[in-house]
Formats: structure tokens, sequence, C-alpha cells
């Protein structure tokens, strides 16, 4: 066992590395980190899942103000909602397939990417819809903000102690550890209050 890191919830050494492999301190931590992004995820219930017609709405919403493709489409949702919202690729380029399809919009190769637009046809629906609010301003409000600071400032600070993992002494791991109990306990105190 490499005596250089604690044992307990981060394993101990072995296998050569700093780390120890599979099953030590890194390993350890990288699993706690995606238990940690898991906790967080929403589950298909969730005020974060759109449903399918929201995101037909959103590509029409945005392509009404330019041609984009579909990585920025993504992007775009993401950044109007906060971050609160960001459509998967599996749901994006299905919509805008069924979209061409419609005849609402068409698909222009520029630069080794496909770039969409409005046809005449996908106008008049923008225009049906722009007294309407976008999909994303749901999630943009600040009363939905507390559904992505937590889970955020989480993976933030997952993200330091593995970097700390990675590159601390056993000295910096060892304080690092105190100071990751002491912010449990202030957490689970947070709650306490009444």
């Amino acid at each position: 066992m490499n005596s250089s890191f604690p044992t307990g919830p981060f394993g101990g050494g072995g296998s050569g590395s700093p780390f120890g492999g599979p099953g030590g301190p890194a390993s350890a931590i990288f699993d706690a980190m995606d238990q940690l992004r898991k906790s967080f995820e929403q589950r298909t219930s969730g005020p974060s899942r759109m449903a399918r017609g929201d995101v037909r709405s959103a590509v029409i919403a945005l392509l009404a103000e330019e041609p984009m493709h579909g990585y920025q489409i993504i992007n775009e949702i993401a950044e109007r909602s906060g971050g609160s919202w960001k459509p998967s690729a599996g749901s994006v380029y299905p919509t805008l397939q069924l979209l061409a399809d419609e005849g609402l919009i068409t698909a222009e190769e520029q630069n080794g990417r496909k770039t969409y637009s409005l046809t005449g046809a996908g106008r008049e629906e923008a225009e049906i819809a722009a007294d309407k609010p976008a999909p994303w301003e749901a999630f943009s409000s600040r009363e939905h903000s507390h559904l992505t600071a937590l889970p955020k400032a989480g993976m933030d600070l997952a993200g330091a102690a593995a970097q700390v993992a990675r590159t601390g002494s056993p000295e910096q791991v060892q304080e690092a550890v105190t100071v990751l109990d002491e912010a449990r306990r202030r957490l689970y105190a947070i709650l306490a209050q009444d």
C-alpha cells in the first residue's frame, strides 16, 4: 500500500502509480464525482427536460434570427436558458430533419457543416409564434436559477478535489479532506435550520 495517500474512502496505493491504479485514490475520486453528477441529474419529469415541441419551437425561434448549424443551436439554447436547458444532439438533429421534411427549413453545406435557415413557410410559422415566450425563457428566470447553481457549485467543488488528489502533496490532500468534511457538516447544518 502506498502510504503517501490516506486510506479510507479514497483507497490506498498499489500498482506503482501514485494513485494506486484501479481502486486507488484517483479512481475513487472520479467515481465520487460521477456519483455527484448523477445525483444532480434531473429525472425525465424534472423541470429541465423539455418536450419535443419545445425543441421544435426553440429551433424555429433561433433560425428566425439567423441561419445556424446544429451545434450552434444547442449552445445558443443553453446560453439563453442560463445553462438550465441544453438539448442533446439526439433531440436537435431529428427535429432539424423533421422541420426539413415539413418544408420549414433548408440546409446548405458550409465549411463541411450543414447550416439551416427558414424557408418562407418557416418564417410564417416563426411569426405566428413570435408573440409567445421563447421556450428557453422558462429557464432563464431567477426562480429557476437554483436548479443549476447548486449542481454547478457541487461539480466545481468535486473538480477542485480531484485536482488536489492528482497534484497535491500528502499534506495538501489531508488538508483538502478536512475542508471537505467541514463543508459537508455545514451543508447539513443548513438543512437543520428552521
